[in-house]
């Protein structure tokens, strides 16, 4: 926990002392950790799947002006999370891949030096497998970046084209091989519930990645999201039988290979889950800079949400005029037990009753009534000290978290 020591209000603009520090509707007694997250908004080729605020390289990238976008809009961020250190940081998109060497390092050294970064704070960078240099990446280690995670989504070279990816399985293997020689904690995301993939070709899948012991596994199923090319023309994808198989068959094979599966979608080896991750599935704080990024800041009597501009021309224009935020509002009382639940109720293991009263400023006795009829159905287990989903409850867990809907 981090107490709250908010900087004198005189070194505070007014601004930040009028909306955010008088007495509002919570009281929370300690603010919890803070990530940062940034975005890097383009990509060589957007996937019919992707519903990410990403957009088609159209010629040579404004690197240098986007990248003095995301100072200034730091800078004018900094107020809001004064005296706070910063415990993770993500950098994601898009395909921040794409930025030069001397982009990133110069990305980093400005957090650096405006950022009080935690001495061993989690630093992970997306990369795809498509946009890998050996000298680059050997690059992005030095400057810092301390954890890689990379976007193969399948190793079968027709599913791939299928999902619209610009890598082959010969590249996904390819880029495994540089990103182990420069860095100890990696991540494999990958998909399943492909067009077309039979059981036997995900657990293909998933066993080659695990052939290459990465720290960490991301498996998601493929879902089909509004306002996407698949959602339009939706390819031919296997039952839900075959898809509950899939998945029933990724718990036991990452077990047998001594991958913990602590949140619906993220397996580790001990030791080596996603801190950033985990601050945001334990309901903390992260500031997001990036057009369309999006941040959670609490403050002692309120907890914020904001959303940068997303068109990539709108944040620089915005960013540079020292207004890089196009939305901003405050969770509601009656909204924050279901955003609370909304995330850590994705931990297989689930959360300490204490962690929700610390991180939402409530009586915990607010969630009994919702709380007890979820246990009834059999979808939560609950003692005094811990609150965690059973195996029927992370099976239906989009049904167990719309019982905490406010009415």
């Amino acid at each position: 926990m981090i107490p709250i020591h908010p900087a004198p209000l005189q070194a505070i603009p007014a601004r930040v002392a009028d909306n955010y520090l008088k007495p509002g509707l919570l009281n929370l007694t300690a603010l919890p950790p803070l990530s940062l997250y940034v975005h890097f908004p383009w990509c060589v080729r957007k996937c019919p799947y992707c519903d990410f605020n990403s957009h088609e390289a159209n010629g040579d990238l404004p690197e240098e002006a986007y990248l003095a976008a995301l100072r200034a809009d730091l800078e004018q961020s900094l107020p809001l999370i004064w005296g706070r250190k910063i415990v993770s940081v993500f950098i994601g998109g898009g395909t921040p891949s794409l930025l030069s060497a001397r982009g990133l390092d110069t990305l980093l050294s400005d957090l650096r030096s405006l950022l009080p970064l935690e001495a061993d704070a989690e630093i992970t960078m997306e990369a795809n497998p498509g946009t890998f240099e050996a000298d680059k990446f050997r690059s992005f280690a030095s400057s810092g970046v301390n954890r890689l995670s990379i976007g193969i989504q399948s190793f079968n070279t027709s599913h791939l084209k299928a999902l619209g990816r610009i890598h082959d399985g010969e590249e996904a293997i390819r880029a495994i091989g540089i990103a182990r020689e420069n860095f100890s904690n990696l991540n494999l995301d990958l998909m399943y519930a492909l067009p077309q993939q039979t059981l036997e070709q995900a657990e293909e899948d998933v066993q080659t990645a695990i052939s290459f012991e990465p720290s960490h596994l991301s498996l998601y199923h493929l879902t089909m999201e509004p306002n996407t090319v698949f959602a339009k023309y939706p390819p031919d994808l296997p039952d839900d039988d075959t898809s509950a198989e899939m998945q029933q068959m990724l718990i036991e094979t990452t077990a047998a290979a001594a991958y913990e599966h602590y949140e619906v979608s993220a397996y580790a080896i001990a030791g080596q889950r996603s801190r950033h991750n985990l601050n945001y599935w334990q309901f903390g704080d992260y500031l997001g800079i990036g057009a369309g990024a999006h941040s959670k800041l609490s403050f002692p009597h309120r907890i914020v949400r904001q959303a940068r501009y997303r068109q990539p021309a709108s944040y620089l224009q915005q960013a540079a005029a020292g207004n890089a935020v196009a939305e901003e509002a405050e969770i509601s009382r009656e909204a924050l037990g279901f955003e609370f639940m909304l995330n850590a109720l994705r931990l297989t293991e689930g959360f300490e009753v204490r962690l929700f009263t610390e991180r939402t400023g409530l009586s915990f006795n607010l969630m009994d009534e919702t709380l007890n009829a979820a246990e009834a159905k059999g979808l939560l287990l609950r003692d005094h000290l811990r609150i965690a989903p059973t195996l029927l409850g992370q099976r239906f867990l989009n049904d167990l978290q719309q019982m905490f809907l406010p009415d």
